[in-house]
């Protein structure tokens, strides 16, 4: 990044931080720029850690740290040694953790001028969703080549129009032109990304982010299950889908989750793998999804 690009930066982040609110288009003015340079560094903010709030309309602000924080200076640097040790830390997680590899891009974005790049795993997804960023950006279709569907079990290519990314970058919301319907598609499936410079957005007006429950599975919210889980399930849980955490309550020996299901197969599997250690007390397409889950598997394994 040249010294004007970084002054400009620089100067954003003091705007969007201030007592002030700017729309998009009044921090282009005072910054001498394109509202759409103003949105790739918001997005390059989030990239990097920082929380970024959108107060109202096209307002958005750079969520303001705690007194009690230390100062910005004294989190910035890693020697040589602490770098080596946070990604040992990190890389111990399970690769199935989902906070993993946002954890290590995060720290490569931020810390990209001190030793902690050196220890960043490069086996990464950035060349695919630098290529999705451009085509949300620039409103173009995308080919998606050899993707690997885990619902059908196909690898075939998908003809989709991106519009937005989930936590981390992890997937990509999408209108599928061939199935006619938004859906989301994991990056790391993606063996490449083809943008389509030629063929612009036709079904923009039908692009919708559907809810993401806890365990990953988009959709509206069809129905809310009540679990009792046993400390074994919960610890599970938790390491396995974080975002459970907030919808998990004590109870006496035992845990409750309450939360909202948008679709019945991400807590079918879950509970599936635990039964023994989950009372279902709340969810009766939870149930439904388990007798014939039960019944296929008992046909398909009997003698």
């Amino acid at each position: 990044m040249d010294q004007p690009k970084i002054e400009r930066v620089l100067r954003l982040m003091t705007l969007m931080s201030g007592s002030v609110e700017y729309t998009i288009d009044e921090l282009a003015g005072k910054l001498d720029t394109s509202y759409r340079s103003i949105y790739r560094y918001i997005d390059t903010f989030k990239q990097c850690g920082f929380a970024v709030e959108k107060i109202h309309g096209n307002v958005y602000r750079l969520a303001k740290l705690s007194p009690k924080y230390p100062d910005l200076d004294k989190l910035v640097h890693f020697s040589e040694e602490e770098a080596c040790l946070v990604n040992h830390l990190i890389d111990r997680l399970d690769p199935t953790n989902s906070l993993k590899a946002g954890l290590q891009r995060k720290l490569a974005a931020i810390y990209s001028s001190t030793s902690i790049a050196d220890y960043i795993d490069r086996r990464s997804n950035a060349a695919n969703v630098e290529a999705l960023s451009r085509a949300v950006r620039e409103k173009k279709a995308v080919r998606l080549l050899r993707y690997e569907s885990g619902h059908s079990g196909w690898i075939r290519d998908r003809h989709v129009e991106p519009f937005g990314f989930t936590t981390n970058f992890i997937d990509v919301w999408a209108y599928d032109l061939e199935d006619g319907r938004n859906k989301i598609f994991k990056i790391a499936r993606m063996e490449e990304v083809e943008v389509q410079d030629a063929e612009p957005w036709i079904r923009e007006a039908e692009h919708e982010r559907l809810g993401m429950d806890v365990f990953r599975m988009a959709g509206r919210e069809e129905f809310r299950v009540r679990l009792r889980l046993s400390m074994k399930a919960k610890n599970l849980l938790v390491e396995e889908y974080p975002l459970a955490e907030r919808d998990l309550a004590a109870d006496g020996g035992g845990w409750i989750l309450d939360t909202g299901i948008s679709a019945v197969a991400g807590v079918g599997r879950f509970v599936s793998g635990l039964a023994g250690e989950i009372e279902i007390l709340d969810g009766e397409p939870l149930r439904d999804y388990l007798r014939d889950y039960a019944q296929n598997f008992l046909k398909k394994f009997s003698l």
